[in-house]
């Protein structure tokens, strides 16, 4: 059976991106179909329209509300359509960049991603894969600097996506040549 990749690119450059590099290698090496959603096409900050709508109960939602949430519902099935979720993260300023978050806002949906329960929040998108490619210029991946890593592992756990893996290349500005083929090793090694 083949499998279904997401790939993200959250770069803003969509030339001579190190991490759309990584995440179009790591693409090849596991194979499958593909549906390709790339954040440079502007995915909006959620508003107070949209969480209003979302909490709306879907079955009383004005033509508006839907309408607002529609974007956010298309997303929300590209991630359900997925066993795997290939996302392409350069860290800007120890962090994800801000169209990376305003894509996790889009699909962290209560009632779709994630449930409340007694003992807090739990992921609804269990058996699926996640590989996160991070690229940095100076910030070493697992540092007391890293801010994306242990965010993106987190944000993918609470919507129940337990099996990720990092590939970094990372410090690109003070060794791009190690930091490249390390990357490539780790992808070489990733299961199919």
């Amino acid at each position: 059976m083949t499998q279904t990749i997401l790939q993200i690119d959250a770069s803003a450059r969509t030339t001579g991106s190190t991490s759309r590099q990584l995440t179009a290698s790591i693409v090849e090496r596991l194979g499958g179909e593909v549906i390709r959603r790339d954040l440079t096409n502007a995915i909006p900050q959620i508003d107070e329209t949209w969480v209003n709508a979302n909490f709306a109960p879907a079955d009383q939602r004005s033509d508006a509300q839907k309408e607002a949430l529609a974007l956010s519902d298309a997303l929300v099935a590209e991630i359900k359509a997925a066993d795997v979720i290939v996302i392409g993260v350069p860290v800007y300023n120890f962090g994800v960049p801000a169209a990376l978050k305003a894509w996790i806002d889009q699909i962290a949906r209560a009632g779709l991603t994630f449930k409340y329960t007694g003992t807090g929040p739990k992921g609804l998108l269990d058996g699926k894969r996640a590989v996160i490619a991070l690229a940095t210029g100076g910030t070493e991946v697992g540092s007391e600097i890293d801010f994306a890593s242990g965010y993106m592992r987190h944000i993918m756990g609470f919507i129940g996506i337990t099996d990720v893996e990092i590939v970094a290349a990372d410090r690109l500005m003070a060794d791009a040549d190690t930091a490249m083929a390390e990357a490539t090793a780790q992808i070489a090694a990733l299961a199919a």
